[in-house]
């Protein structure tokens, strides 16, 4: 990806805070009945951050923003969306050429379904459609040998339940990235990249309720491709475990702004 000429504006500066960056909108009828995705993922996020005094911050990429500076940030959570990645709007591949940066300056990073194909591609990855279609419904996902001990993903179970609705699909990790859960439909269900940077494909931030109402809205189109939708609406389940992953990011990026803190006052011989 090309870089920019001049360099991207930035808010005016304000105290450290965990960022949902809205790449899109849930259809109407769930976001009546339920919120959008941003209200999913902070409501998530919130669970970790008992007696922490950062605040969730929301931030539209399609309305091409200021993007936070980089002491505004503890951590930044890219939303889904109905939107396609190999579309390349302008306001998407601006969004990856700031994940891109992040990602080299080590910001914890969590991309989700959209936000997850968008940090692979903005680092070189391939995003495409799947050639099996869509993967709806509550699914099981394996974790990885290689998410033993990871951060973020270190902690889920062999193998754990987890909601998923897309049509896209990360078809080739970025260089130096590394898959950590995967299922029979998808190779790269999750994957980190750089040191605090992680995509999932599947929705941490669906609830149980969320998942069936999706799986009510795509019925039309799913039983015109032969699926069995009542089967599906039977097999939507709880899942902890993938659930639990925003409350882990928010303790992560709370750890990793201290951290940082106490760097930048050690350097500069004043007290964090």
């Amino acid at each position: 990806m090309s870089q920019p000429s001049a360099p991207l504006p930035v808010h005016s500066r304000t105290a450290p805070a965990l960022w949902i960056v809205k790449t899109g909108n849930a259809p109407a009828p769930l976001r009546a009945v339920h919120g959008d995705f941003e209200d999913w993922i902070a409501l998530g996020l919130r669970a970790g951050l008992h007696g922490c005094p950062l605040t969730i911050r929301i931030i539209d990429a399609r309305l091409l923003p200021a993007w936070p500076a980089q002491e505004e940030i503890a951590g930044v959570v890219v939303t889904g969306s109905p939107a396609m990645v190999t579309d390349r709007e302008a306001w998407s591949e601006r969004t990856a050429q700031w994940l891109s940066g992040l990602v080299q300056d080590d910001t914890p990073v969590l991309g989700i379904c959209y936000g997850h194909q968008l940090l692979a591609h903005a680092l070189g990855g391939e995003v495409s459609h799947h050639p099996a279609g869509l993967e709806i419904g509550s699914v099981a996902v394996r974790r990885l040998p290689a998410a033993l001990g990871d951060a973020l993903l270190g902690g889920l179970p062999d193998e754990f339940a987890a909601h998923t609705v897309h049509e896209q699909s990360v078809r080739r990790l970025p260089a130096g990235a590394v898959a950590m859960a995967a299922n029979a439909h998808e190779a790269h269900h999750a994957f980190r990249v750089g040191r605090c940077a992680w995509g999932v494909q599947f929705h941490p931030e669906f609830s149980r309720a969320v998942m069936g109402d999706y799986v009510r809205f795509f019925a039309p189109l799913l039983a015109r491709g032969g699926v069995d939708v009542q089967a599906l609406e039977r097999g939507v389940a709880a899942t902890p475990a993938a659930s639990d992953l925003l409350a882990r990011f928010a303790r992560l990026a709370q750890d990793w702004r201290a951290d940082t803190s106490m760097l930048g006052a050690a350097a500069t011989g004043t007290t964090a």
